[in-house]
């Protein structure tokens, strides 16, 4: 069944996705040419790709606390299998680190750290910002940590447990948000709560980032139902993630764009 929806989308999404000419937005078009369409290699790439390899070699099996369901649940995973299976794609995370790099933000929020892979590419995109990466599960969050001070990212602050529990702390300490990217929940209520209360904090020239928006039919509707939000101006779907930018006196506008 999984399957067949996701065949459906995308299909649905290659007849409606533009490419740089058929974008009627100045900020949508340097945006798309400069982090979308950019193909810079910055130096900054090389040490993650190490780290992946390395990632996806190991033979290491950890206890997980997978909270996904709703319910708390303990199981057995190699740190290979996890790297092959959550670890965010290299397509998708040199985006990150050139979206980073493009809105310069002060403040930056991940909720769902896993190894610290998608962690990294956006930290080191921005080794000035204040950035807090949030996993549920322990002994991922301690491989993540030995992952950022291998890689040198000492700006990045973790914290661990249940999302449920630990985002209102979060937030309860910082002043703005110019940056989010939610990748811990892939169920409709948990990501539109979440999306909820970080909207309150988000900045001028904040950006949303919601990864896997095409997990599940009720992680679509949740997609669906974000795009709607009022203050939500400029909204683009990239198949696999979707971005949502909050520029107030521009004219709401939703783009489906080639990536």
């Amino acid at each position: 069944m999984k399957k067949i929806f996701l065949l459906f989308q995308y299909l649905q999404y290659k007849l409606k996705a533009k490419n740089l000419h058929g974008t009627h937005s100045a900020f949508v078009y340097e945006f798309y040419q400069k982090v979308i369409q950019g193909d810079r290699e910055f130096y900054d790439f090389a040490p993650i790709d190490h780290l992946r390899r390395k990632l996806l070699h190991s033979d290491e099996t950890i206890e997980v606390n997978d909270y996904g369901a709703g319910a708390k649940r303990n199981v057995k995973r190699r740190v290979k299998d996890i790297a092959a299976r959550s670890a965010i794609p290299a397509k998708e995370g040199r985006m990150l680190f050139r979206l980073v790099n493009f809105i310069q933000p002060s403040i930056m929020l991940e909720i769902g750290t896993s190894l610290g892979i998608s962690t990294l590419y956006q930290a080191r995109a921005c080794p000035d910002a204040h950035m807090v990466t949030m996993e549920g599960s322990p002994k991922t969050a301690e491989i993540a940590t030995d992952n950022f001070r291998l890689l040198h990212a000492n700006h990045i602050k973790q914290v661990t447990g249940n999302f449920d529990e630990t985002l209102p702390d979060v937030l309860k300490n910082i002043s703005s948000l110019d940056y989010v990217f939610f990748d811990g929940n892939h169920r409709k209520e948990p990501t539109i709560s979440y999306f909820r209360q970080c909207l309150s904090l988000a900045s001028d020239k904040a950006v949303f980032v919601f990864d896997d928006i095409r997990w599940s039919a009720e992680m679509y509707e949740a997609w669906q139902e974000i795009i709607r939000e009022p203050s939500a101006t400029v909204t683009i779907d990239l198949f696999s993630c979707g971005l949502v930018f909050f520029r107030k006196g521009q004219v709401k506008q939703h783009f489906t764009l080639k990536f």
